[in-house]
């Protein structure tokens, strides 16, 4: 796997979105894990820098073609240079270039987002989802067959949308990508070599995708540790609002709900550890979350419909005063709970 890894001879990482984002927090792990294959030794760390997003373009000593990545708002790349021959760096702001520069992470400022992009042969967009459709715009006229296009999007079917409004007769590249991992830690200097190990990525190809960029899609998630997945964007999105949307959903209600009350204050003072895990997730990116809950909302007021029915039951019969009902409806989700395992195989119907 080594092998073919490197012989795709580049690679583009594009972000253009602040570093606290979790879409960059998984192009920072995919970058980190990648590089083993594409630049052995390549140190990424903090650095600064201003903007909303810049791209470095590094042909390597040993290899044709360009390894591309995206430059995050205060963040860039460190030591790139002393690898490759030339390093060509693009932001929408000139400050992020003129700073790259400085410090010797680019020797040349590109023109466009289409310069810089050039070249490469995997594309691994990190954008939130609603901001997908603009970056292909940007990057249209370099989708070329043979050259991979993923993005790491929490959504499928409006991206999906997005690149068959955009790309059209070129959308047979764009393989959508959905990273089942994270931390609470973001940016460059966090990245972790080992985030998608034993980690599940879903892939939903569409039925124009040429079958040879699922295969590479599929071989590079594989190489870096991840158990890589298949289904429809339709199926995605319905299973995804049901185990990763409505559940933040809920914790952004219920933090809310308990914060916002006249004793709020004094009540989260003593929380402990189980309200800690409960609501971890309610300290989540308020644009990405925005954006998901818009995209997938048909999908996840469904499942809203499902936990209200399932909470009325609770609430009637402690209403009720039936305690062995009340008792039984939570045993049933102690032993569900108990003998869930996070990334089980799936059950065939």
């Amino acid at each position: 796997m080594r092998q073919s890894i490197a012989e795709m001879g580049s690679a583009l990482i594009d972000f253009s979105e602040p570093a606290s984002s979790p879409e960059e927090e998984r192009l920072y792990a995919f970058a980190a894990a990648v590089r083993p294959w594409m630049a052995p030794g390549l140190d990424l760390s903090r650095v600064g820098g201003e903007g909303d997003g810049a791209y470095v373009m590094a042909p390597f000593d040993d290899a044709e073609g360009a390894i591309s990545i995206g430059v995050g708002h205060d963040v860039t790349i460190a030591e790139l240079a002393a690898l490759v021959k030339r390093v060509v760096g693009y932001s929408k702001s000139p400050s992020t270039t003129q700073r790259a520069k400085e410090l010797g992470v680019i020797d040349v400022a590109a023109e466009s987002a289409l310069l810089a992009v050039s070249g490469s042969d995997i594309v691994l967009m990190a954008v939130p989802v609603a901001a997908t459709e603009t970056t292909f715009k940007a990057i249209r006229h370099l989708v070329e067959p043979g050259v991979l296009f993923m993005d790491v999007g929490s959504t499928k079917r409006d991206v999906v949308d997005a690149a068959r409004r955009v790309l059209r007769e070129r959308v047979g590249s764009f393989v959508p990508a959905h990273p089942i991992a994270g931390k609470e830690s973001a940016g460059i200097q966090h990245a972790d070599a080992s985030l998608y190990s034993g980690r599940q990525v879903i892939l939903t190809p569409l039925s124009q995708t040429a079958p040879e960029l699922v295969q590479k899609a599929t071989d590079v998630w594989s190489a870096i540790g991840a158990q890589v997945l298949k289904m429809t964007p339709e199926n995605h999105d319905a299973a995804f609002a049901a185990v990763s949307h409505l559940p933040h959903l809920l914790a952004f209600a219920y933090f809310s709900a308990v914060m916002n009350q006249p004793a709020g204050r004094d009540f989260l003072s003593l929380a402990g550890p189980g309200f800690r895990d409960f609501t971890r997730i309610a300290a989540s990116s308020p644009e990405m979350w925005r954006d998901v809950l818009v995209a997938n909302r048909e999908e996840v007021l469904k499942q809203s419909q499902r936990f209200r029915h399932a909470l009325d039951a609770l609430e009637h019969v402690m209403r009720t005063g039936n305690a062995d009902a009340l008792e039984d409806l939570i045993r049933g989700a102690a032993e569900g709970r108990a003998n869930w395992q996070m990334g089980a195989p799936r059950t065939p119907r």
